[in-house]
């Protein structure tokens, strides 16, 4: 069925407004993939915070022009579904990385992250970016370590007293 001039424009309008709030975005293309595989993909899409969106290449291209994404428009051909990353910016390719060793037929096209625009063999490296909470876990274990460091040292100060007070008393009972 075809889609009206005022149809279009809305799914242009929509893809942009998703496109300019996500984190980083990857193209994949879904050929070959039974419709139970592309309905458990977008459950865990959804429970990754991933927007899972299959649009028409022309309409996909006009709705990237003027966002960090811009770029992508090049590799948008044959069959592509576009994953946006909404929460944190590895989540798209963390899914669609593992997604693409479940489902042979999915193979990862092109990935974009802050304006840069990268081929699919870089998707290792936005996958291994890590989550939120880790993140911060990671700052909080640098942040801690002078104040640990500097407590076990102070610390230091009175043990060694006491050991050198047990050793003056065991020299004199002998």
């Amino acid at each position: 069925m075809a889609l009206g001039l005022d149809s279009k424009q809305a799914i242009v309008a929509a893809v942009r407004a998703a496109a300019q709030n996500a984190l980083s975005a990857v193209l994949v293309d879904f050929r070959g993939m039974s419709v139970v595989e592309l309905t458990d993909l977008r459950r865990r899409a959804r429970e990754a915070g991933v927007q899972l969106r299959v649009v028409r290449n022309t309409l996909v291209k006009r709705a990237v022009v003027g966002t960090a994404y811009e770029g992508l428009a090049a590799a948008i051909q044959g069959p592509t579904m576009l994953a946006l990353s909404v929460g944190e910016p590895g989540a798209a390719a963390r899914l669609l990385k593992s997604a693409a060793t479940e489902f042979e037929a999915l193979a990862i096209k092109a990935l974009a992250v802050d304006g840069q625009v990268f081929d699919a063999a870089e998707i290792d490296r936005l996958a291994e970016l890590p989550t939120r909470t880790q993140a911060l876990g990671q700052l909080l274990a640098v942040l801690q370590a002078p104040l640990g460091k500097l407590a076990r040292t102070l610390n230091e100060v009175p043990g060694k007293l006491v050991r050198t007070l047990a050793a003056v008393r065991d020299a004199k009972e002998n």
